[in-house]
């Protein structure tokens, strides 16, 4: 089992990030384990950019950060849970 991976820190010890709606410009506070927000100002869908991250793609993820928290960013980027 891995104990100190850098790169899940941010979904086992998240923190807000603030990132500019596309569509009105009001700040949007974004959560380091989630993928998008709702904007207060005009309630449309704010997505952060950042492409991938470990959770995409490593084979001990489910360890690592533990299957609730695998499946809550899955479905924050709309994909399906996994087992």
């Amino acid at each position: 089992m891995i104990f100190n991976c850098p790169g899940s820190q941010r979904f086992k010890q998240p923190w807000p990030e603030s990132v500019n709606c596309k569509y009105c410009g009001e700040e949007v506070e974004i959560w380091t384990d989630e993928f998008q927000a709702i904007c207060p100002k005009c309630k449309k869908p704010v997505t952060r950019s950042g492409g991938q991250s470990c959770m995409d793609w490593c084979k001990e993820v489910k360890e690592c950060v533990g299957r609730e928290i695998y499946n809550k960013y899955l479905k924050s980027k709309g994909k399906k849970g996994g087992e």
